[in-house]
């Protein structure tokens, strides 16, 4: 595996920038997931690391070398696209086998044959074999894609969304499959999604894009507890962090220029303490936990609540949190330093 960098990169379709000036660095073994709405540069970055498109300006290393004018099959990568895009006519023996038999690669027939049926354990599909890719469900049909690109064993594995068409079981179960697979291999793997769950459980960092420039880059803890922007403080969390005025929770010293409070749903502790009630509106089940749409004062909360201290519609509970967990931004949205935080 290797270490992939870039350097300011640029990217531009005629008026239109993809990516700008960005600039990191995925470690050699690193799992890094790129985390953004629809439009932000995830996957113009994807394809520019893989050599599909060349920046106007910027340089994009691979194990230390300098690819950005190589063309993609010069550059080792393997890229898992969205859509399957696997050939129905073979067996799932034979797409899997497919990159090896490439004309460049010479792959021995012995060794295509032992590494294809060892990335099909590794994916649990190994019965399948023989199976044509018509044959396959959903979930087996996207291992295959995966596992297509396992096979090849390159320097970095680039993933654009893989598991996106997939229902919650399937995305939940390929995800845990994926990080084993992960760690069993020590792959470099650079990930792209909109889903922050994936973000959250896959990644041994985070990086926030926004209008194809990097917002953050940390690990998920990191940036779910002091995310630098309201941006990014709204890329993680379900659900969603509770962004109010300073003057909404009735903080008597907030730090100067404080624009936005950032709270956090299990931060907002109810019925407890004798401070200011807020009015139930909704309680949205969840298991466990149920989530529950507040009213204080004319400003909507919402917070976490045990199932074993329910609640209903139309209750109306005093509320309490922790000032320790509160985060300030600035009237531009940037994170300030924690100070001077007491609740009225």
């Amino acid at each position: 595996m290797a270490e992939v960098r870039l350097e300011g990169v640029t990217k531009r379709f005629k008026q239109v920038t993809a990516v700008e000036e960005l600039s990191f660095t995925v470690k050699d073994g690193e799992f890094v997931v790129l985390l953004g709405p629809t439009g932000v540069g995830k996957t113009t970055t994807l394809r520019t690391i893989a050599g599909l498109e060349r920046p106007e300006v910027g340089r994009v290393f691979i194990g230390g070398e300098d690819v950005t004018r190589l063309a993609p099959a010069e550059r080792d990568v393997s890229f898992v696209f969205q859509q399957f895009s696997l050939y129905p006519h073979l067996t799932v023996a034979e797409n899997l086998a497919f990159p090896l038999k490439a004309p460049r690669r010479r792959t021995p027939a012995a060794e295509v044959k032992a590494r294809t049926e060892e990335i099909a354990r590794l994916l649990r599909i190994d019965h399948k074999l023989k199976n044509r890719a018509t044959q396959l469900s959903g979930g087996e049909m996207q291992r295959v894609a995966i596992g297509r690109a396992l096979v090849r064993r390159p320097q970095v594995y680039l993933m654009d969304e893989p598991l996106s068409s997939l229902d919650a079981k399937l995305r939940e179960d390929l995800r845990i499959e994926l990080k084993r697979i992960q760690l069993e291999l020590g792959a470099t793997i650079l990930y792209v999604t909109h889903d922050q769950i994936e973000a959250m459980t896959l990644a041994d960092r985070v990086g926030v894009l926004r209008d194809g420039r990097l917002a953050q880059l940390d690990s998920p803890r990191a940036i779910y507890r002091r995310p630098n922007s309201t941006y990014v403080a709204q890329r993680l969390g379900s659900p969603a962090i509770n962004l109010v005025s300073p003057g909404a929770l009735g903080l008597a010293n907030a730090p100067g220029g404080t624009g936005m409070v950032g709270l956090r749903p299990e931060d907002l502790r109810l019925g407890e303490g004798g401070g200011r009630a807020a009015r139930v509106l909704q309680v949205e089940h969840l298991g466990a936990e149920s989530v529950v749409r507040l009213d204080l004062e004319g400003v909507t909360l919402q917070a976490l609540q045990d199932q074993a201290r329910p609640v209903a519609e139309g209750d109306l509970l005093p509320i309490a949190f922790d000032p320790g967990a509160l985060l300030f931004f600035d009237t531009a949205g940037r994170l300030m330093e924690r100070e001077g935080q007491h609740a009225a």
